[in-house]
C-alpha cells in the first residue's frame, strides 16, 4: 500500500504549477466545487420525488440505487479496465476485482464500501420517510461535523475555535430539524426514521472524503475503485434477488424512461461527474474544507423544495436550515483565515 500511495502521490504532484488540462490547480478547485454544489443540490431534489411513495414512483429505493451503480459502472469498469492495463504495463500490479479496479483490495473496499454501497443505500431510503427539506439540512449539515470527527481520529487534524463554533452552530440547527421529527415518533411519525437515515448516509460520505484524503487517492481511480466494489457486491445479487421474485423490485419491468433517466443521472451525474469533482476539491482544499464549501446546497435544495416540490418551511425546519448555512459558512471562513 505504501508502494501505491507514494506513486499515486508522484502522480499527482508531478506538474504542481500546471495540470495537464491546462487550467490551474485553483481553478480546478473552484470549478469541481461548483459542479458538486449544482448536482448535490439536484440530487437531493430528484430523489426525493422518485423515491416519495405519495409522488407515485415505480422504482423503489433498492432500485434506484441498481440504476446509480449499473450506469456509473457502464462508463467507470471500462475506464478502469484501460487504467490497470497501463499501470501493469509499467509493472505496478496493485489492482482488483477482476481488473476492474485500479487500486489496491482493502482501499477498494473501505472506500467503496463507505462511498459507493452504504451510503447510496441509506440515502435513498432516506427519501421514502423524510421531505426534501430535512435531507437539505441533515444531510449536507451534518457533513462538516462528521468529517471533523474522522479527520481527528484518522488525519490528527486540529480545529479551532471558530470551527468548534461552527460545528455548534450546525449540530442546533441539525437539532432543530430533527429533534422535531423525533419528538413526534411518539405520535406515529416516521419522518425521524428518514432524519436518521440521512445522518448516517451523511457520515458515509464523511468516511470516504476522510479515507481518500488520507491514502492520497486520484479522483478518477477513487471513483473507479467505489463503483467497482457497489458493482460487484450490489448488481449481481440484487438483480438474482429481484428475477427470483425474493425482492419486490420494478426495476426490470418499470417504464424504460424512468430507468433511462435514474440510471443516466444517478450513475453518470451523481456518481461519475459528481464523484470525480468532489474527490478533486478534496485535493484542491482538504477533506473539512471541502464539505464546509457545501455551505450553498442546504439553502438551495430547499428552495429547491419549497418551489418545486410543494413542501412546506416551518419554522423549525427554517432555523435549522439557517443555523447549519451560519454554521457551515463560519467554519469555511475560519479555514480561509488559517
Amino acid at each position: 500500500m505504501g508502494l501505491v500511495r507514494s506513486q499515486i502521490m508522484a502522480a499527482m504532484h508531478s506538474t504542481p504549477s500546471l495540470p495537464v488540462s491546462g487550467f490551474s490547480p485553483r481553478t480546478v478547485g473552484l470549478a469541481a466545487a461548483l459542479v458538486t454544489v449544482l448536482i448535490w443540490t439536484s440530487f437531493i431534489l430528484i430523489a426525493r420525488a422518485s423515491a416519495d411513495p405519495a409522488r407515485g414512483g415505480t422504482l423503489t429505493p433498492f432500485d434506484i440505487a441498481f440504476c446509480r451503480m449499473l450506469g456509473a459502472s457502464l462508463i467507470l469498469l471500462p475506464w478502469g479496465a484501460t487504467l490497470v492495463r497501463r499501470d501493469r504495463a509499467r509493472g505496478l500490479g496493485q489492482a482488483c476485482l477482476l481488473g476492474l479496479s485500479p487500486l489496491p483490495w482493502r482501499v477498494t473496499c473501505m472506500i467503496g464500501l463507505f462511498g459507493g454501497l452504504l451510503y447510496a443505500l441509506i440515502a435513498y431510503n432516506g427519501f421514502v420517510f423524510a421531505p426534501a427539506l430535512h435531507a437539505s439540512v441533515l444531510m449536507p449539515g451534518s457533513l462538516p461535523l462528521w468529517t471533523t470527527l474522522l479527520a481527528l481520529w484518522l488525519l490528527k487534524d486540529r480545529v479551532t475555535a471558530a470551527r468548534v463554533l461552527g460545528l455548534i452552530l450546525i449540530v442546533l440547527g441539525d437539532l432543530m430539524v430533527g429533534g422535531a421529527s423525533l419528538l413526534r415518533a411518539f405520535e406515529g411519525g416516521s419522518v425521524w426514521k428518514g432524519d436518521l437515515l440521512f445522518m448516517l448516509a451523511a457520515s458515509c460520505w464523511a468516511m470516504y472524503s476522510v479515507l481518500a484524503r488520507r491514502h492520497s487517492l486520484d479522483a478518477v481511480r477513487a471513483t473507479i475503485a467505489v463503483t467497482a466494489f457497489a458493482f460487484f457486491s450490489f448488481v449481481p445479487l440484487y438483480s438474482l434477488l429481484v428475477l427470483s421474485g425474493a425482492v419486490a423490485g420494478h426495476v426490470f419491468v418499470a417504464p424504460w424512461r424512468e430507468v433511462l433517466f435514474q440510471t443516466l443521472y444517478q450513475g453518470w451525474g451523481s456518481v461519475v461527474i459528481s464523484g470525480i469533482g468532489f474527490t478533486k476539491m478534496i485535493q484542491y482544499f482538504g477533506p473539512v474544507r471541502s464539505t464546509m464549501i457545501t455551505a450553498l446546497v442546504p439553502g438551495l435544495s430547499a428552495l429547491g423544495a419549497v418551489l418545486l416540490l410543494g413542501e412546506p418551511l416551518h419554522w423549525n425546519l427554517a432555523a435549522g436550515l439557517a443555523l447549519v448555512t451560519i454554521g457551515i459558512l463560519f467554519g469555511v471562513r475560519a479555514g480561509v483565515r488559517r
